[in-house]
């Protein structure tokens, strides 16, 4: 590909050292929600050949077999249901609200609360080659660890965790059970993990990321998971999922627009000349994306504009060096690769304007102002993205519309055009104070919450917690201490603790 094939078409092909780099945006995010996303884990770490395209065949597969076995007046072997009952389980205990525009549509949509569930549901797409949010998660976990041996040893837990084993209740061992004598293809068992990227560590050191936050709070979600039913348990780790990938998300297009920025300023002859400066320059010191309180769609939407400007000025000067006969470092995988790009640029500068690399940018950015501004396309996809995973989720049949709790973003007003504001659902408020407090000893204010909570792009002010719905939300769940005589204000109270029985062993 050369630089005049990247102009005309600038988003169908990336520069290598753009699309490989391990702070690329991969997988690129679309439409999700929670629980799509816990689906795709279930078949990333644990069902070998389950690609998110098969889910919607599957679901149509299990209705036939589910109207067979109802005209023949007989169920497979190992069942315990009959088909009525087993048809009902899955269409109203264990409905999982559609949307409104998917109120005429059938097809298979359950709550994810156990492994084979999400061989037939719980889809991205119902038609078409979906993305497959799983592989972000996957992504995260590696990218925020410290090593490679950790990593694994997070996605290990993370699998032993999923499983239904003989510490989960008897209902998710039931639903397990009667799910596999249905739709025994294919079988749950860990899927052997690739290794991802790490960050590099002479960065990780030196910052802080929601990917690592997202790492240390999925390993207390799992930790807790004996201490509860298995539905609990899940809505638990969907908010910690939602919040996670979103945040990261965000985090990315900050990263790519301030590594731009340097680059453009290299092509002026400025730019960070080492390590040092190229990490202060590349990685934001923190991320302010959702403003307790305030409307956040408009900000994330200003941020994904910058990305996707980011995206075409960093590919066309990576393009341009390479038609120079200038291999681009690797710009986007640490702060060493921008400032090496980043002298790149700086050498050659006089035979990369030569190239028109400034002509064809300034070419794209009027050319391609809806997909920029965020109309169609990629940024109209991480915009949705968004919305979907953080929005408290809006249903066909309003009976459910108490259905999601974990939400980070919900309606100001009861009118469909009410602007989406971000505040916190009951589970999403226990997972975090949970998360907030494990690994701690002794008593923590809501000070700590806060600064827990800004690790994700969260802003708030921790004095503003006692007056507005936050504060509102810890009292009425038992979260907190609230003494005004006391120094610390609002102490955070653990939300799970082992319950030991009078001469238990445990």
């Amino acid at each position: 590909m050369t630089l005049a094939q990247f102009r005309d078409s600038p988003w169908a092909n990336s520069h290598d050292a753009y699309s490989k780099a391990r702070l690329a945006m991969s997988p690129a995010p679309e439409y999700a929600s929670s629980e799509v996303i816990l689906s795709s884990v279930y078949r990333v770490i644990g069902f070998d050949g389950a690609a998110e395209r098969t889910v919607p065949q599957r679901g149509r597969e299990l209705d036939r077999a589910i109207r067979k076995a109802r005209e023949r007046a007989r169920s497979p072997g190992g069942t315990t249901l009959d088909p009525d009952s087993f048809s009902t389980l899955l269409g109203s205990v264990l409905e999982s609200p559609k949307l409104p525009n998917q109120s005429t549509k059938r097809f298979l949509q359950v709550t994810p609360l156990v492994p084979q569930l999400a061989v037939f549901s719980g889809s991205a797409r119902l038609a078409g080659n979906p993305w497959t949010p799983g592989l972000l998660v996957k992504r995260m976990v590696w990218l925020g660890s410290s090593e490679a041996a950790a990593a694994q040893s997070t996605w290990n837990a993370l699998f032993e965790a999923l499983a239904v084993g003989e510490d989960d209740d008897v209902f998710a061992r039931f639903l397990q059970g009667e799910t596999e004598a249905w739709m025994p293809e294919p079988k749950w068992e860990q899927v052997p993990a690739r290794d991802e990227p790490l960050l590099d560590p002479n960065d990780a050191r030196a910052i802080a990321f929601p990917a690592r936050q997202f790492v240390h709070d999925l390993n207390a979600i799992i930790s807790a998971k004996s201490m509860m039913t298995r539905r609990q348990w899940t809505s638990l780790l969907e908010a910690i999922l939602r919040l996670g990938v979103v945040s990261h998300v965000a985090w990315l297009c900050e990263v790519h627009s301030r590594a731009w920025e340097a680059v453009s300023a290299a092509l002026e002859g400025n730019g960070p000349h080492d390590a040092t400066a190229a990490r202060a320059a590349m990685f934001p010191e923190k991320l302010a994306c959702l403003p307790y309180g305030n409307k956040a769609l408009p900000s994330i939407r200003d941020s994904v504009s910058r990305f996707l400007f980011a995206r075409l000025g960093i590919n066309a000067t990576m393009w341009s060096l390479e038609a120079i006969g200038v291999t681009p470092s690797d710009g986007l995988s640490s702060a060493a690769g921008l400032a090496s790009l980043c002298d790149q640029v700086r050498e050659n500068r006089a035979r990369l304007h030569a190239t028109g690399v400034r002509d064809v940018i300034m070419t794209l950015e009027d050319r391609e102002t809806r997909a920029l501004t965020c109309r169609k396309g990629i940024g109209s996809n991480i915009n949705e993205f968004v919305r979907h995973v953080l929005g408290q989720r809006q249903t066909a049949n309003p009976t459910l519309r108490g259905y999601d709790q974990g939400y980070v973003l919900r309606k100001a007003g009861p009118s469909a055009n009410s602007p989406w504001v971000v505040s916190l659902g009951p589970v999403a408020v226990l997972a975090l104070v949970h998360c907030a407090l494990s690994g701690v000893g002794g008593p923590r204010s809501v000070h700590r919450l806060a600064q827990h909570l800004a690790q994700y792009g969260v802003s708030m002010a921790h004095r503003d917690i006692p007056q507005n719905d936050l504060g509102s939300q810890l009292r009425m769940l038992g979260l907190v201490l609230d003494s005004p005589d006391a120094e610390s204000g609002m102490l955070l109270v653990p939300p799970f603790r082992l319950a030991v029985a009078a001469g238990s062993t445990r």
